[in-house]
């Protein structure tokens, strides 16, 4: 390569791995993090990939140009380019082109190698392309046509084929005019390594008829390594795989409920219901927090995540820390609630071992003891439409309670139509309600769930409300916690599937069961 000019632009072609986000390469995502300038074909290119780039990153759609010239130009401008591809770069596409023009043009270049298709794809569908009996691999792109099947007529040998979703039936002749058997066994998969994967298992001879209508992109896996499918199928055999889940709650609040829901298979959509606004005054709040550092408080009380972000935010106002909790008690109410305080800095004094909830934090709270307790005063930051039973309830031990609105809960505005379209059509398989104010809020936005979704609610209360507004409750959480939501509702996903496979039933997702819906194989 020609000495290259000291302003000149590097290019990194990268391989984004076959769908599954979580395939990309930590190479890969320095990569992403330290570009400029991305060139990559946006329809096929998950969001969460493009989420490792930079805010101010240039993103160029590789389908609305020639790709050698909107990298070459960007480099030429100076700046750090990448290139992505799906999979991996050097399999089944362009790289060589596209690398080659950078090498003519004297533009420095590296290779980040990625998850492909052909290992990938397979690996999700349950199906390992060797074993103890099977050693040799072959990968074919068929996406040209003009294949001579004759070279590949091996019996022992396992064939991916890539490129192939328009032509399974010329395949399938190909290989058995070649001389495979016509039960060889032979697999197709459709969208792999995604949350709408779909695999059937078949033969050569049925191939074409039992994969008609399956979507792209799909990859053919030919050889006797598909009979481990049935005992191997780890990834579509997921409780809640591919189920539509409606999470209507606060976006930094469903962040982790949303990322248990995917350890599952779920598909999350995360629709807030409510607006968390600062109070109206903030007199009061400025107040509460010089009594926290003055000592006017024995405990504070705190209630949800939003509390706790609350009081931080006006903590970082007067350049107060954790610090300033010092000689304090601390409560919270919920697993989460404790877990945003630790996150702050702070370890709560004292967390329900019961029901997570206001009257299970009163279940464990302690009377007053003037003998003991030097100071009787409680800070409780709350919502502004917070119940008063934790109020009566401390009133009674013994405390005297300073009930402070810390912020403002407000119904948020309507989701898009599609989304409300879906949740009153049936399009979503369930709906995740962490609190009664979600179902009444959920239902004054976007309107009432279809009967064929799933209802899944946190507790008693909850369920009571979903009811009153005439709703199925399928699933509801041993303890109100709304990762421990997502687990019920795994249970119920798993106990349904299981039925059905008992029942020699077609595996329907709930969405599927309305009327007019596509039904999977």
């Amino acid at each position: 390569m020609s000495p290259v000019e000291t302003d000149q632009g590097t290019v990194s072609f990268v391989g984004m791995g076959p769908g599954d986000p979580e395939l990309l390469t930590v190479r890969a995502v320095a990569k992403l993090s330290e570009a400029d300038t991305v060139v990559v074909h946006r329809e096929g290119c998950p969001g969460e990939i493009l989420a490792h780039c930079r805010p101010d990153a240039e993103i160029l759609d590789a389908s609305e140009g020639d790709p050698v010239a909107l990298v070459g130009d960007a480099a030429k401008a100076g700046r750090t380019v990448v290139r992505l591809f799906r999979g991996d770069p050097g399999v089944a596409g362009p790289l060589a082109e596209e690398a080659a023009a950078c090498a003519a043009a004297g533009i420095p270049f590296e290779i980040v190698p990625g998850v492909s298709a052909a290992t990938g794809v397979p690996a999700y569908a349950g199906i390992p392309l060797t074993d103890s009996r099977t050693r040799e691999i072959r990968v074919i792109d068929a996406s040209h046509g003009g294949v001579d099947w004759h070279r590949y007529a091996d019996p022992d040998t396992t064939l991916v084929i890539l490129g192939a979703e328009t032509m399974v039936a010329e395949v399938a002749k190909g290989l058995m005019t070649a001389g495979r058997p016509d039960s060889t066994p032979a697999a197709m998969t459709s969208l792999g390594t995604t949350t709408q994967q779909e695999t059937v298992v078949s033969t050569l001879h049925r191939l074409a008829s039992d994969t008609k209508g399956m979507e792209s992109p799909a990859l053919i896996i030919v050889g006797d390594v598909v009979g481990w499918r049935e005992r191997l199928s780890w990834f579509e055999t997921k409780p809640l795989f591919g189920w539509r889940v409606l999470v209507p709650r606060t976006k930094e609040q469903a962040a982790s409920l949303s990322e248990r829901l995917r350890s599952y298979g779920a598909v999350p959509e995360e629709v807030p219901t409510i607006s968390v606004e600062p109070p109206r005054t903030p007199q009061q709040m400025d107040r509460a927090v010089k009594g926290l550092v003055t000592g006017r408080y024995e405990w504070v009380v705190f209630t949800s995540t939003n509390a706790v972000r609350a009081v931080k935010e006006k903590f970082l106002d007067y350049g107060l820390d954790a610090r300033a909790f010092a000689g304090l008690k601390v409560a919270a109410v919920g697993e989460q609630t404790a877990k945003a305080l630790i996150e702050f800095g702070v370890h709560p004094d004292l967390v329900p071992t019961g029901q997570q909830s206001g009257e299970g934090l009163l279940e464990v709270w302690p009377p007053y003891d003037k003998d003991l307790d030097p100071i009787n005063r409680v800070l409780l930051p709350r919502a502004d439409i917070a119940t008063d039973t934790l109020i009566a309830g401390l009133t009674e031990l013994g405390w005297e309670c300073d009930d402070v609105t810390a912020y403002r809960t407000v119904r948020a505005a309507p989701p898009p139509a599609p989304i409300r379209e879906a949740i009153k059509s049936g399009g979503f398989d369930a709906v995740l309600f962490t609190s009664s104010s979600t179902v009444r809020n959920l239902i004054g936005i976007a309107g009432k769930p279809h009967n064929v979704t799933v209802i899944a609610v946190i507790g008693p209360q909850t369920a009571k409300t979903a009811q009153e507004y005439g709703l199925r409750v399928d699933v509801m959480a041993e303890k109100p916690s709304a990762l421990t939501l997502a687990d019920a509702l795994a249970e119920y996903g798993a106990r349904r599937r299981a039925a059905q496979i008992e029942a020699g039933d077609p595996l329907r997702k709930p969405s599927q069961m309305r009327r007019g819906a596509r039904r999977r194989r």
